[in-house]
Protein backbone atom coordinates (compact mmCIF):
# COMPACT_ATOMS: atom_id res chain seq x y z
CA UNK A 1 0.00 0.00 0.00
CA UNK A 2 1.52 3.29 -1.15
CA UNK A 3 0.37 6.72 0.00
CA UNK A 4 1.05 9.89 -2.00
CA UNK A 5 0.47 13.19 -0.19
CA UNK A 6 0.54 16.67 -1.69
CA UNK A 7 1.45 19.62 0.53
CA UNK A 8 1.52 23.35 -0.10
CA UNK A 9 3.24 25.53 2.52
CA UNK A 10 3.13 22.61 4.97
CA UNK A 11 -0.63 22.26 4.50
CA UNK A 12 -1.93 18.86 3.38
CA UNK A 13 -4.08 19.23 0.27
CA UNK A 14 -4.65 15.79 -1.24
CA UNK A 15 -3.95 12.08 -0.68
CA UNK A 16 -3.83 9.35 -3.32
CA UNK A 17 -3.54 5.65 -2.38
CA UNK A 18 -2.12 3.02 -4.73
CA UNK A 19 -2.99 -0.63 -3.90
CA UNK A 20 -4.17 -2.13 -0.62
CA UNK A 21 -3.16 -5.77 -0.40
CA UNK A 22 -2.56 -8.57 2.05
CA UNK A 23 0.73 -10.12 3.10
CA UNK A 24 1.33 -13.71 4.07
CA UNK A 25 2.65 -14.72 7.50
CA UNK A 26 5.96 -16.34 8.21
CA UNK A 27 6.09 -19.77 9.85
CA UNK A 28 6.67 -18.22 13.26
CA UNK A 29 3.44 -16.18 13.05
CA UNK A 30 1.41 -19.18 14.19
CA UNK A 31 -2.29 -19.30 13.46
CA UNK A 32 -2.27 -16.13 11.34
CA UNK A 33 -4.12 -16.27 8.02
CA UNK A 34 -2.66 -13.07 6.58
CA UNK A 35 -1.47 -9.56 7.40
CA UNK A 36 -3.05 -6.27 6.28
CA UNK A 37 -1.62 -2.72 6.19
CA UNK A 38 -1.62 -0.54 9.27
CA UNK A 39 -3.55 2.62 8.24
CA UNK A 40 -3.34 4.42 11.60
CA UNK A 41 -1.15 7.10 9.96
CA UNK A 42 -4.22 8.13 7.96
CA UNK A 43 -6.42 8.63 11.02
CA UNK A 44 -7.97 12.10 10.84
CA UNK A 45 -6.99 12.48 7.17
CA UNK A 46 -9.75 10.61 5.36
CA UNK A 47 -11.34 13.85 4.13
CA UNK A 48 -8.14 14.40 2.09
CA UNK A 49 -8.17 10.95 0.41
CA UNK A 50 -9.23 11.65 -3.18
CA UNK A 51 -9.02 8.15 -4.71
CA UNK A 52 -7.65 4.60 -4.40
CA UNK A 53 -6.02 3.00 -7.45
CA UNK A 54 -5.64 -0.79 -7.75
CA UNK A 55 -2.99 -1.73 -10.30
CA UNK A 56 -3.99 -5.39 -10.86
CA UNK A 57 -6.05 -8.21 -9.41
CA UNK A 58 -3.58 -10.15 -7.28
CA UNK A 59 -4.49 -10.48 -3.61
CA UNK A 60 -1.30 -8.83 -2.38
CA UNK A 61 -2.49 -5.65 -4.12
CA UNK A 62 -6.26 -5.69 -3.50
CA UNK A 63 -7.58 -7.96 -0.78
CA UNK A 64 -7.09 -5.74 2.30
CA UNK A 65 -9.38 -3.05 0.87
CA UNK A 66 -12.66 -4.42 2.29
CA UNK A 67 -11.14 -4.29 5.80
CA UNK A 68 -10.21 -0.60 5.49
CA UNK A 69 -12.57 0.95 2.94
CA UNK A 70 -15.02 2.52 5.41
CA UNK A 71 -12.21 3.82 7.62
CA UNK A 72 -10.63 5.44 4.57
CA UNK A 73 -13.82 7.41 3.92
CA UNK A 74 -15.15 5.25 1.04
CA UNK A 75 -13.33 7.20 -1.72
CA UNK A 76 -13.68 6.30 -5.42
CA UNK A 77 -11.68 3.22 -6.45
CA UNK A 78 -10.23 3.09 -9.99
CA UNK A 79 -9.02 -0.07 -11.64
CA UNK A 80 -9.17 -2.26 -14.77
CA UNK A 81 -12.00 -4.56 -15.87
CA UNK A 82 -10.86 -7.93 -14.46
CA UNK A 83 -9.58 -6.37 -11.23
CA UNK A 84 -12.91 -4.59 -10.76
CA UNK A 85 -14.77 -7.89 -11.15
CA UNK A 86 -12.52 -9.60 -8.55
CA UNK A 87 -12.75 -6.72 -6.07
CA UNK A 88 -16.53 -6.33 -6.48
CA UNK A 89 -16.84 -10.01 -5.61
CA UNK A 90 -14.55 -9.62 -2.59
CA UNK A 91 -16.72 -6.78 -1.27
CA UNK A 92 -19.81 -8.95 -1.83
CA UNK A 93 -18.27 -11.60 0.45
CA UNK A 94 -17.97 -8.88 3.11
CA UNK A 95 -21.60 -7.82 2.45
CA UNK A 96 -20.29 -4.40 1.40
CA UNK A 97 -20.39 -2.35 -1.76
CA UNK A 98 -17.59 -0.09 -2.98
CA UNK A 99 -17.54 2.82 -5.40
CA UNK A 100 -15.39 1.11 -8.08
CA UNK A 101 -14.92 2.58 -11.55
CA UNK A 102 -13.42 0.78 -14.54
CA UNK A 103 -10.73 3.03 -16.02
CA UNK A 104 -10.47 4.32 -19.58
CA UNK A 105 -6.84 4.19 -20.75
CA UNK A 106 -7.44 7.06 -23.18
CA UNK A 107 -8.61 9.39 -20.44
CA UNK A 108 -6.78 11.58 -17.88
CA UNK A 109 -8.26 11.74 -14.40
CA UNK A 110 -7.95 14.55 -11.89
CA UNK A 111 -8.18 14.06 -8.14
CA UNK A 112 -7.52 17.29 -6.29
CA UNK A 113 -4.13 18.46 -7.56
CA UNK A 114 -3.14 15.00 -8.81
CA UNK A 115 -3.57 14.19 -12.50
CA UNK A 116 -3.57 10.47 -13.30
CA UNK A 117 -2.91 8.55 -16.52
CA UNK A 118 -2.99 4.78 -16.90
CA UNK A 119 -0.69 2.63 -19.06
CA UNK A 120 -1.39 -0.97 -20.17
CA UNK A 121 1.26 -3.47 -19.01
CA UNK A 122 1.62 -7.24 -18.94
CA UNK A 123 2.04 -9.45 -15.87
CA UNK A 124 0.88 -12.94 -14.82
CA UNK A 125 -2.71 -11.69 -14.63
CA UNK A 126 -4.59 -9.81 -17.37
CA UNK A 127 -5.46 -6.12 -17.07
CA UNK A 128 -2.32 -5.02 -15.23
CA UNK A 129 -1.51 -1.32 -15.47
CA UNK A 130 1.07 1.25 -14.49
CA UNK A 131 0.15 4.69 -13.23
CA UNK A 132 1.62 8.10 -14.09
CA UNK A 133 0.93 10.56 -11.27
CA UNK A 134 1.38 14.17 -12.35
CA UNK A 135 1.96 16.64 -9.52
CA UNK A 136 2.94 20.33 -9.32
CA UNK A 137 6.54 19.34 -8.46
CA UNK A 138 7.01 16.62 -11.10
CA UNK A 139 5.69 13.31 -12.40
CA UNK A 140 5.92 9.95 -10.62
CA UNK A 141 5.74 6.69 -12.59
CA UNK A 142 4.28 3.95 -10.37
CA UNK A 143 5.50 0.78 -12.10
CA UNK A 144 4.25 -2.11 -10.00
CA UNK A 145 4.52 -5.84 -10.91
CA UNK A 146 5.18 -6.23 -14.64
CA UNK A 147 7.10 -7.89 -17.44
CA UNK A 148 7.43 -6.76 -21.06
CA UNK A 149 5.53 -9.58 -22.77
CA UNK A 150 5.50 -8.76 -26.50
CA UNK A 151 3.31 -11.75 -27.29
CA UNK A 152 0.79 -12.11 -24.44
CA UNK A 153 -1.72 -14.92 -24.96
CA UNK A 154 -4.65 -12.51 -24.42
CA UNK A 155 -5.07 -8.80 -24.33
CA UNK A 156 -2.79 -6.04 -25.52
CA UNK A 157 1.01 -5.96 -25.30
CA UNK A 158 2.64 -3.24 -23.18
CA UNK A 159 1.80 0.32 -24.22
CA UNK A 160 5.33 1.41 -25.18
CA UNK A 161 4.02 4.70 -26.51
CA UNK A 162 2.51 5.55 -23.12
CA UNK A 163 5.72 4.54 -21.34
CA UNK A 164 8.02 6.63 -23.56
CA UNK A 165 5.57 9.55 -23.48
CA UNK A 166 5.86 9.56 -19.68
CA UNK A 167 9.66 9.69 -20.07
CA UNK A 168 9.62 12.53 -22.58
CA UNK A 169 7.67 14.69 -20.13
CA UNK A 170 10.63 14.72 -17.70
CA UNK A 171 9.97 12.13 -15.04
CA UNK A 172 10.87 13.01 -11.47
CA UNK A 173 10.84 9.45 -10.10
CA UNK A 174 10.37 5.88 -11.34
CA UNK A 175 8.89 3.42 -8.84
CA UNK A 176 9.78 0.07 -10.42
CA UNK A 177 9.07 -3.59 -9.67
CA UNK A 178 12.42 -5.19 -8.81
CA UNK A 179 11.55 -8.78 -7.88
CA UNK A 180 13.15 -10.30 -11.00
CA UNK A 181 16.35 -8.25 -10.89
CA UNK A 182 18.55 -11.24 -10.05
CA UNK A 183 17.68 -13.01 -13.33
CA UNK A 184 19.49 -12.11 -16.56
CA UNK A 185 17.87 -11.51 -19.93
CA UNK A 186 14.20 -10.94 -20.77
CA UNK A 187 11.36 -12.77 -19.07
CA UNK A 188 9.74 -15.50 -21.17
CA UNK A 189 6.33 -14.77 -22.67
CA UNK A 190 3.30 -16.27 -20.98
CA UNK A 191 2.44 -17.80 -24.37
CA UNK A 192 5.20 -20.45 -24.10
CA UNK A 193 3.24 -22.22 -21.37
CA UNK A 194 0.25 -22.88 -23.65
CA UNK A 195 2.34 -25.03 -25.99
CA UNK A 196 3.66 -27.00 -23.01
CA UNK A 197 0.09 -27.76 -21.91
CA UNK A 198 -0.72 -29.09 -25.39
CA UNK A 199 2.43 -31.24 -25.52
CA UNK A 200 1.83 -32.74 -22.07
CA UNK A 201 -1.90 -33.29 -22.62
CA UNK A 202 -1.26 -35.09 -25.92
CA UNK A 203 0.88 -37.68 -24.05
CA UNK A 204 -1.55 -38.17 -21.12
CA UNK A 205 -3.61 -41.40 -21.10
CA UNK A 206 -5.52 -40.62 -17.91
CA UNK A 207 -6.82 -37.47 -16.26
CA UNK A 208 -4.89 -34.26 -16.97
CA UNK A 209 -4.63 -32.15 -13.81
CA UNK A 210 -3.16 -28.65 -13.82
CA UNK A 211 -2.59 -26.41 -10.82
CA UNK A 212 -1.60 -22.76 -10.69
CA UNK A 213 -2.59 -19.61 -8.78
CA UNK A 214 -6.35 -19.18 -9.03
CA UNK A 215 -5.99 -15.56 -10.17
CA UNK A 216 -3.73 -16.50 -13.10
CA UNK A 217 -6.51 -16.33 -15.67
CA UNK A 218 -4.08 -16.24 -18.64
CA UNK A 219 -2.52 -19.54 -17.56
CA UNK A 220 -5.91 -21.11 -16.83
CA UNK A 221 -7.29 -20.01 -20.20
CA UNK A 222 -4.37 -21.59 -22.06
CA UNK A 223 -5.04 -24.88 -20.26
CA UNK A 224 -8.74 -24.60 -21.10
CA UNK A 225 -7.90 -24.07 -24.80
CA UNK A 226 -5.68 -27.16 -24.81
CA UNK A 227 -8.51 -29.17 -23.20
CA UNK A 228 -10.95 -27.95 -25.86
CA UNK A 229 -8.49 -28.98 -28.58
CA UNK A 230 -8.32 -32.53 -27.18
CA UNK A 231 -12.05 -32.67 -26.41
CA UNK A 232 -11.55 -33.07 -22.67
CA UNK A 233 -14.27 -31.95 -20.25
CA UNK A 234 -13.15 -29.22 -17.85
CA UNK A 235 -13.64 -29.26 -14.10
CA UNK A 236 -12.55 -26.44 -11.78
CA UNK A 237 -11.73 -27.48 -8.21
CA UNK A 238 -11.18 -25.41 -5.08
CA UNK A 239 -13.21 -22.47 -3.78
CA UNK A 240 -10.90 -19.71 -5.06
CA UNK A 241 -10.45 -21.44 -8.43
CA UNK A 242 -14.20 -21.87 -8.94
CA UNK A 243 -14.93 -18.30 -7.90
CA UNK A 244 -12.24 -16.61 -10.01
CA UNK A 245 -13.02 -18.64 -13.11
CA UNK A 246 -16.74 -17.94 -12.68
CA UNK A 247 -16.02 -14.20 -12.62
CA UNK A 248 -13.69 -14.45 -15.64
CA UNK A 249 -16.35 -16.35 -17.59
CA UNK A 250 -18.99 -13.74 -16.74
CA UNK A 251 -16.90 -10.95 -18.30
CA UNK A 252 -15.89 -13.10 -21.32
CA UNK A 253 -12.25 -13.53 -20.25
CA UNK A 254 -12.63 -17.34 -20.13
CA UNK A 255 -14.86 -18.70 -22.92
CA UNK A 256 -15.75 -22.41 -22.48
CA UNK A 257 -18.29 -24.35 -24.57
CA UNK A 258 -21.19 -25.47 -22.37
CA UNK A 259 -20.82 -29.07 -23.54
CA UNK A 260 -17.23 -29.25 -22.16
CA UNK A 261 -18.07 -28.04 -18.64
CA UNK A 262 -18.39 -30.90 -16.15
CA UNK A 263 -18.89 -31.68 -12.46
CA UNK A 264 -16.73 -33.82 -10.21
CA UNK A 265 -19.34 -36.61 -9.97
CA UNK A 266 -19.04 -37.27 -13.71
CA UNK A 267 -15.44 -38.50 -13.37
CA UNK A 268 -16.57 -41.81 -11.85
CA UNK A 269 -18.86 -42.54 -14.82
CA UNK A 270 -16.54 -41.80 -17.76
CA UNK A 271 -13.08 -42.78 -19.06
CA UNK A 272 -10.32 -40.77 -17.31
CA UNK A 273 -8.86 -39.47 -20.58
CA UNK A 274 -12.02 -37.40 -21.09
CA UNK A 275 -11.20 -34.93 -18.31
CA UNK A 276 -9.01 -31.91 -17.60
CA UNK A 277 -9.02 -30.79 -13.96
CA UNK A 278 -7.85 -27.27 -13.11
CA UNK A 279 -7.21 -27.29 -9.40
CA UNK A 280 -6.27 -24.85 -6.61
CA UNK A 281 -3.37 -25.76 -4.31
CA UNK A 282 -0.18 -25.11 -6.28
CA UNK A 283 1.69 -24.08 -3.12
CA UNK A 284 1.07 -27.36 -1.31
CA UNK A 285 -1.67 -25.95 0.95
CA UNK A 286 -2.83 -28.84 3.13
CA UNK A 287 -6.58 -28.20 2.88
CA UNK A 288 -6.56 -27.24 -0.81
CA UNK A 289 -8.38 -29.22 -3.51
CA UNK A 290 -5.09 -30.61 -4.81
CA UNK A 291 -3.91 -31.49 -1.30
CA UNK A 292 -7.06 -33.53 -0.76
CA UNK A 293 -6.60 -35.32 -4.10
CA UNK A 294 -3.01 -36.13 -3.13
CA UNK A 295 -4.19 -37.66 0.17
CA UNK A 296 -7.06 -39.60 -1.49
CA UNK A 297 -9.71 -37.55 0.36
CA UNK A 298 -11.98 -36.70 -2.59
CA UNK A 299 -14.91 -39.13 -2.81
CA UNK A 300 -15.48 -38.55 -6.54
CA UNK A 301 -11.96 -38.34 -7.95
CA UNK A 302 -9.06 -40.70 -7.28
CA UNK A 303 -5.52 -40.32 -8.58
CA UNK A 304 -4.51 -43.41 -10.57
CA UNK A 305 -1.58 -44.51 -12.74
CA UNK A 306 -1.85 -42.83 -16.13
CA UNK A 307 -2.99 -39.52 -14.61
CA UNK A 308 -0.71 -36.52 -15.06
CA UNK A 309 -0.40 -33.58 -12.63
CA UNK A 310 1.25 -30.42 -13.98
CA UNK A 311 2.41 -27.83 -11.43
CA UNK A 312 2.41 -24.61 -13.44
CA UNK A 313 3.87 -22.31 -10.82
CA UNK A 314 7.10 -22.13 -8.86
CA UNK A 315 7.02 -22.42 -5.06
CA UNK A 316 6.81 -19.11 -3.23
CA UNK A 317 10.02 -18.83 -1.11
CA UNK A 318 9.27 -20.64 2.14
CA UNK A 319 6.75 -23.05 0.57
CA UNK A 320 9.28 -25.44 -0.98
CA UNK A 321 8.86 -28.19 1.63
CA UNK A 322 5.07 -28.17 1.29
CA UNK A 323 5.25 -28.33 -2.51
CA UNK A 324 7.76 -31.21 -2.54
CA UNK A 325 5.66 -33.08 0.04
CA UNK A 326 2.66 -32.65 -2.28
CA UNK A 327 4.65 -34.04 -5.21
CA UNK A 328 5.62 -37.06 -3.08
CA UNK A 329 1.98 -37.73 -2.12
CA UNK A 330 0.80 -37.46 -5.73
CA UNK A 331 3.58 -39.78 -6.88
CA UNK A 332 2.64 -42.34 -4.23
CA UNK A 333 -0.92 -42.31 -5.62
CA UNK A 334 0.54 -43.23 -9.04
CA UNK A 335 0.43 -39.89 -10.86
CA UNK A 336 3.06 -38.70 -13.31
CA UNK A 337 3.95 -35.34 -11.75
CA UNK A 338 5.51 -32.67 -13.96
CA UNK A 339 7.09 -29.63 -12.30
CA UNK A 340 9.63 -26.95 -13.11
CA UNK A 341 12.64 -28.86 -11.68
CA UNK A 342 12.27 -31.50 -14.40
CA UNK A 343 10.45 -29.66 -17.21
CA UNK A 344 11.09 -26.25 -18.73
CA UNK A 345 8.37 -23.81 -19.80
CA UNK A 346 5.79 -24.92 -17.24
CA UNK A 347 5.84 -21.48 -15.70
CA UNK A 348 6.74 -18.01 -16.91
CA UNK A 349 7.41 -15.44 -14.22
CA UNK A 350 5.17 -12.39 -14.12
CA UNK A 351 8.07 -10.22 -12.96
CA UNK A 352 10.55 -8.67 -15.38
CA UNK A 353 14.14 -9.89 -15.53
CA UNK A 354 17.07 -7.47 -15.75
CA UNK A 355 16.48 -6.55 -19.39
CA UNK A 356 12.78 -5.79 -18.80
CA UNK A 357 13.77 -3.51 -15.93
CA UNK A 358 16.50 -1.83 -17.99
CA UNK A 359 14.05 -1.16 -20.84
CA UNK A 360 11.68 0.58 -18.42
CA UNK A 361 14.55 2.70 -17.09
CA UNK A 362 15.70 3.72 -20.58
CA UNK A 363 12.17 4.44 -21.80
CA UNK A 364 11.26 6.62 -18.81
CA UNK A 365 14.67 8.23 -18.09
CA UNK A 366 13.80 9.36 -14.55
CA UNK A 367 15.77 11.59 -12.20
CA UNK A 368 15.20 9.32 -9.17
CA UNK A 369 14.43 5.62 -8.69
CA UNK A 370 12.58 3.72 -5.97
CA UNK A 371 12.65 -0.09 -6.41
CA UNK A 372 9.45 -1.67 -5.06
CA UNK A 373 7.92 -5.13 -4.70
CA UNK A 374 11.10 -6.91 -3.61
CA UNK A 375 13.12 -7.49 -0.46
CA UNK A 376 16.23 -5.58 0.62
CA UNK A 377 18.47 -7.84 -1.48
CA UNK A 378 16.38 -7.13 -4.60
CA UNK A 379 16.52 -3.39 -3.94
CA UNK A 380 20.31 -3.48 -3.62
CA UNK A 381 20.68 -5.47 -6.83
CA UNK A 382 18.45 -2.94 -8.59
CA UNK A 383 20.66 -0.11 -7.29
CA UNK A 384 23.73 -1.95 -8.58
CA UNK A 385 22.08 -2.45 -12.00
CA UNK A 386 21.26 1.28 -12.26
CA UNK A 387 24.93 2.05 -11.59
CA UNK A 388 25.99 -0.41 -14.31
CA UNK A 389 23.82 1.55 -16.76
CA UNK A 390 26.01 4.60 -16.05
CA UNK A 391 23.33 6.34 -13.99
CA UNK A 392 23.71 7.85 -10.52
CA UNK A 393 23.45 5.08 -7.90
CA UNK A 394 22.89 7.70 -5.20
CA UNK A 395 19.59 8.58 -6.90
CA UNK A 396 18.26 5.09 -6.18
CA UNK A 397 16.30 5.52 -2.94
CA UNK A 398 15.93 2.30 -0.94
CA UNK A 399 12.87 2.30 1.30
CA UNK A 400 11.81 -0.01 4.08
CA UNK A 401 8.26 -0.20 5.44
CA UNK A 402 7.08 3.13 6.82
CA UNK A 403 9.95 5.16 5.35
CA UNK A 404 9.08 8.30 3.41
CA UNK A 405 10.52 10.51 0.69
CA UNK A 406 9.69 14.21 0.25
CA UNK A 407 9.91 15.52 -3.31
CA UNK A 408 10.16 19.15 -4.30
CA UNK A 409 11.17 20.40 -7.75
CA UNK A 410 14.26 18.39 -8.85
CA UNK A 411 15.00 17.37 -5.26
CA UNK A 412 14.32 14.38 -3.00
CA UNK A 413 15.02 14.16 0.74
CA UNK A 414 14.21 11.50 3.29
CA UNK A 415 11.37 12.29 5.68
CA UNK A 416 10.40 10.84 9.04
CA UNK A 417 9.60 7.16 9.32
CA UNK A 418 5.92 6.43 9.86
CA UNK A 419 5.44 3.98 12.72
CA UNK A 420 3.59 0.87 11.57
CA UNK A 421 2.75 -2.45 13.12
CA UNK A 422 1.55 -5.73 11.68
CA UNK A 423 -2.25 -6.03 11.67
CA UNK A 424 -2.90 -9.75 11.87
CA UNK A 425 -6.05 -11.45 10.60
CA UNK A 426 -7.10 -14.93 11.67
CA UNK A 427 -10.38 -16.83 11.51
CA UNK A 428 -11.77 -14.99 14.53
CA UNK A 429 -10.84 -11.35 14.15
CA UNK A 430 -8.72 -8.51 12.83
CA UNK A 431 -5.97 -6.81 14.77
CA UNK A 432 -6.69 -8.50 18.10
CA UNK A 433 -3.54 -10.60 17.94
CA UNK A 434 -0.38 -8.87 19.04
CA UNK A 435 3.25 -9.84 19.54
CA UNK A 436 2.56 -11.23 23.03
CA UNK A 437 -0.08 -13.61 21.67
CA UNK A 438 2.28 -14.72 18.90
CA UNK A 439 5.04 -15.25 21.42
CA UNK A 440 2.72 -17.43 23.53
CA UNK A 441 1.69 -19.42 20.44
CA UNK A 442 5.33 -19.97 19.52
CA UNK A 443 6.08 -21.14 23.07
CA UNK A 444 3.12 -23.52 22.96
CA UNK A 445 4.29 -24.93 19.62
CA UNK A 446 7.89 -25.48 20.73
CA UNK A 447 7.92 -26.00 24.52
CA UNK A 448 4.33 -26.83 25.50
CA UNK A 449 2.21 -25.61 28.41
CA UNK A 450 2.31 -26.30 32.15
CA UNK A 451 -0.44 -25.36 34.63
CA UNK A 452 0.10 -25.38 38.38
CA UNK A 453 -2.87 -25.21 40.75
CA UNK A 454 -2.35 -23.86 44.29
CA UNK A 455 -5.08 -24.28 46.92
CA UNK A 456 -4.36 -21.89 49.81
CA UNK A 457 -6.05 -20.49 52.91
CA UNK A 458 -6.65 -16.81 53.66
CA UNK A 459 -3.04 -16.42 54.87
CA UNK A 460 -1.83 -17.78 51.50
CA UNK A 461 -0.62 -21.03 53.10
CA UNK A 462 -0.87 -24.23 51.08
CA UNK A 463 -3.79 -26.41 52.14
CA UNK A 464 -2.79 -29.38 49.95
CA UNK A 465 0.22 -30.18 47.78
CA UNK A 466 0.23 -28.19 44.48
CA UNK A 467 -1.00 -30.04 41.39
CA UNK A 468 0.76 -29.80 38.00
CA UNK A 469 -0.88 -30.51 34.62
CA UNK A 470 0.95 -30.25 31.29
CA UNK A 471 0.58 -30.71 27.54
CA UNK A 472 3.38 -30.92 24.98
CA UNK A 473 6.19 -30.40 27.50
CA UNK A 474 7.73 -33.76 28.52
CA UNK A 475 6.97 -37.44 27.99
CA UNK A 476 4.51 -38.58 30.67
CA UNK A 477 6.74 -41.32 32.10
CA UNK A 478 9.56 -38.81 32.61
CA UNK A 479 7.36 -36.19 34.26
CA UNK A 480 6.88 -37.47 37.79
CA UNK A 481 10.36 -36.78 39.17
CA UNK A 482 10.63 -33.48 37.27
CA UNK A 483 7.27 -32.24 38.58
CA UNK A 484 8.08 -33.34 42.15
CA UNK A 485 11.15 -31.10 42.00
CA UNK A 486 9.09 -28.17 40.63
CA UNK A 487 6.45 -28.58 43.35
CA UNK A 488 9.15 -28.65 46.05
CA UNK A 489 10.64 -25.42 44.64
CA UNK A 490 7.20 -23.74 44.86
CA UNK A 491 6.64 -25.04 48.41
CA UNK A 492 10.01 -23.60 49.47
CA UNK A 493 9.14 -20.29 47.82
CA UNK A 494 5.85 -20.09 49.78
CA UNK A 495 7.42 -20.80 53.22
CA UNK A 496 6.70 -17.90 55.60
CA UNK A 497 9.54 -15.41 55.92
CA UNK A 498 9.74 -12.59 58.42
CA UNK A 499 8.38 -9.28 57.18
CA UNK A 500 7.03 -10.80 53.96
CA UNK A 501 3.42 -10.15 52.94
CA UNK A 502 1.83 -12.60 50.50
CA UNK A 503 -0.70 -11.25 48.01
CA UNK A 504 -2.44 -13.23 45.22
CA UNK A 505 -0.88 -11.31 42.30
CA UNK A 506 2.62 -11.55 43.73
CA UNK A 507 2.24 -15.26 44.50
CA UNK A 508 1.19 -15.94 40.89
CA UNK A 509 4.18 -14.04 39.49
CA UNK A 510 6.66 -15.66 41.87
CA UNK A 511 5.22 -19.14 41.20
CA UNK A 512 5.54 -18.69 37.43
CA UNK A 513 9.12 -17.40 37.75
CA UNK A 514 10.12 -20.18 40.15
CA UNK A 515 8.82 -22.93 37.85
CA UNK A 516 10.24 -21.27 34.71
CA UNK A 517 13.70 -21.10 36.30
CA UNK A 518 13.45 -24.67 37.59
CA UNK A 519 12.41 -26.17 34.23
CA UNK A 520 15.05 -24.20 32.35
CA UNK A 521 17.81 -25.45 34.69
CA UNK A 522 16.47 -29.01 34.59
CA UNK A 523 15.61 -29.32 30.88
CA UNK A 524 16.77 -26.17 29.09
CA UNK A 525 13.17 -25.39 28.02
CA UNK A 526 10.71 -22.67 28.90
CA UNK A 527 7.10 -23.88 28.56
CA UNK A 528 4.19 -21.47 28.87
CA UNK A 529 3.41 -21.44 32.63
CA UNK A 530 -0.05 -20.73 34.00
CA UNK A 531 -0.55 -20.47 37.75
CA UNK A 532 -4.06 -20.73 39.22
CA UNK A 533 -4.68 -19.87 42.89
CA UNK A 534 -7.83 -21.11 44.64
CA UNK A 535 -8.36 -19.50 48.05
CA UNK A 536 -10.59 -21.33 50.59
Amino acid sequence: MYVYELYENNKLLDILIVDCGIGFPSERELGIDFVIPDISYLNGKKDKIRAIILTHGHEDHTSALPYHYSELGRPPVLTSKLTKAFVDNKFKEFKQKANIEEIDYAKSYRFGNFQINFIRLTHSIPDTMHVVIKTPVGDIYHGTDFKLDLNPPYGSPPDFYGITKAGKEKLLCLMSDCLGVEREGLTASESVVGQTFEDEMRKTKGKFIMTTFSSNISRIRQCVEAAIKFNRKIIFMGRSMKENTRIAKEISYLPIPEILQAKEEEVLRSPPNKFCLIVAGSQGQYESALGKLARNQNKNIKIKPGDKVVLSSDPIPGNENEVYALIEDLSIQGADVVYSDIQNQLHASGHGNQEDLKFLIRFTNPQYFIPIGGTVRHQRQYQKMVGELGLAKENVLLLDEGETIWFSRNKAVRGDTVETKSIYVDAYGVGDIGNLVLRDRETLATDGIVMIILIVDRQMRLVVRPKILSKGFVFEKESEQLYDGAIKAVEDMLKPKSGRVFETGNVKKETVKTIEDYFFKARGRRPLIIAEIIQI
